[in-house]
């Protein structure tokens, strides 16, 4: 108990509540006075020595259940223990129906068997908790780790079993009851999974007192970020795009005398007898011409944003942005953002595109696309999808796709999902990447100022 108290002091600072020494040391003096079998007690304790001022009682409150969770795992139900050689003989055949994983899970339900430490580290080790170290991401995560079990799909399998199990002929009463406790351990993991992701966070927070708020948000998932963290990356979007901007215009400056141009040199110099008195360079015009679309469908949304906000604050160095909006069809959206900051922009853009359940379909905008503005496409103009790739099973239009990316100099698709989804469900990602220059992961703000940087100043 004392080293978790060590990490919740440390978890407090990290978060700017202001901790002295010597309180530290009246908290644990006031923890071994009132004890820590009564919950409320020790919080009371705790509250009282670590906490000075009324505004970081929300922030105690918020971590506070996250330190302190009952370490077992939630009670679970062994129905199998009651079971009659028949109904254990109906479920042993019904089980059978169903693959190895799905399997596996049910018989966990069935006997009451929580998930091991094994298995819940297995579960997580793809989920980054270090980058989402706070509460109210705890639902989030747990989320994540049902994902990964698959628990929407051993819940229907559930379902599926009680169907056999009553076409079998088993007792409806008897069925209802097994159902229930089985339904009853199901939760019992769900909670389990939860407890799991509120414990990794505690164990991340105290590891932060010295990071700074913003360092953390670079490598966290855009789909999982808050409003007030978004508030805090568009900042850092404008500090990042500043510090690329005097690169850009850096590069530019160097780069403007060009190459020797020997054929222009030796005209020029034809009257001093083709002594190279005046020499002349070929001019490099580095600033790209730019053309983006970008996904606003509700998943897409902050990707979208942060790349547009990427490109207007550094548009004195691009020759011409032309930027366009799609989810069910195409807009054409440079035009909001002249004068406004891209935010606000986007704002004015959903109206258009208000926020819902939309069947994207790039396919479609695309069309829309080739057939209005293909003009824009040219040898100097960098194509840009910002995008998943996931048409709802409505036509890709593929050729519509190369004729693009063969009119324009540079290709460049960026997509927050991971390659292990490219092509599941809906999605068309591998049809289409094999068509441009290259494709970046950007699902957080550090890998989509790398994919910018890299676009601009590497070469693409």
């Amino acid at each position: 108990m004392d080293s978790r108290i060590v990490q919740f002091i440390s978890a407090l600072r990290a978060r700017g509540v202001r901790i002295s020494l010597a309180e530290s040391v009246d908290a644990f003096k006031a923890v071994e006075e009132m004890g820590v079998n009564d919950r409320n007690s020790f919080r009371v304790a705790l509250r009282a020595s670590l906490v000075k001022e009324s505004d970081d009682l929300p922030v105690f409150d918020e971590l506070f259940p996250i330190f302190f969770t009952a370490n077992e795992p939630p009670r679970m139900f062994n129905p199998s223990e009651e079971l009659t050689p028949s109904e254990a003989r109906m479920i042993a055949d019904a089980l059978r129906q169903f693959t190895d994983k799905l399997r596996k899970a049910l018989e966990k339900m069935l006997e009451g068997r929580p998930l091991t430490p094994e298995e819940l580290n297995d579960l997580a080790q793809h989920i980054n908790f270090e980058a989402m170290a706070d509460p109210q991401y705890q639902e989030w995560l747990s989320k994540r780790m049902e994902q990964a079990m698959q628990f929407d799909e051993v819940k229907k399998a559930l379902e599926e079993l009680a169907q056999m199990l009553a076409q079998m002929g088993m007792d409806q009463q008897r069925l209802e009851q097994l159902m229930q406790m089985m339904e009853a351990n199901a939760g019992a993991m769900q909670e389990q999974m939860r407890q799991y992701a509120g414990q990794r966070i505690a164990e991340k927070l105290s590891e932060q007192e010295q990071r700074h708020r913003a360092d953390a948000l670079y490598n966290r998932p855009f789909e999982s970020l808050s409003d007030e963290d978004m508030l805090i990356l568009r900042k850092e979007v404008n500090r990042l795009a500043a510090a690329l901007r005097t690169r850009l215009a850096l590069r530019l400056k160097r780069a403007r005398t060009g190459q020797l141009d020997v054929k222009a040199t030796l005209r020029a110099n034809l009257k001093h007898g083709n002594v190279p008195i005046e020499l002349r360079h070929r001019n490099h015009t580095l600033k790209p011409k730019i053309v983006v679309l970008c996904d606003l469908s509700t998943s897409m949304r902050h990707v979208s944003e942060m790349m547009l906000s990427f490109l207007y604050a550094i548009q004195d160095q691009i020759s011409k942005t032309h930027a366009f909006a799609y989810i069910d069809h195409l807009e054409y959206i440079s035009e909001f953002f002249h004068g406004s900051e891209p935010q606000a922009a986007v704002t004015t853009i959903l109206k258009k595109m208000p926020s819902g359940h939309y069947n994207t379909d790039f396919g479609f905008s695309l069309e829309n696309f080739t057939r209005e503005y293909m003009d824009m496409v040219d040898r100097r103009t960098t194509f840009i999808v910002v995008g998943d790739g996931r048409n709802n099973y409505n036509q890709p239009n593929i050729e519509l796709f190369k004729e693009v990316v063969r009119r324009s100099r540079n290709s460049i698709w960026l997509n927050p999902e991971a390659m292990t989804l490219w092509g599941r469900g809906d999605s068309d990602m591998l049809k289409y990447a094999p068509l441009v220059n290259r494709v970046f992961q950007v699902s957080n703000l550090s890998q989509l100022h790398e994919a910018v940087d890299h676009m601009l100043l590497g070469g693409g």
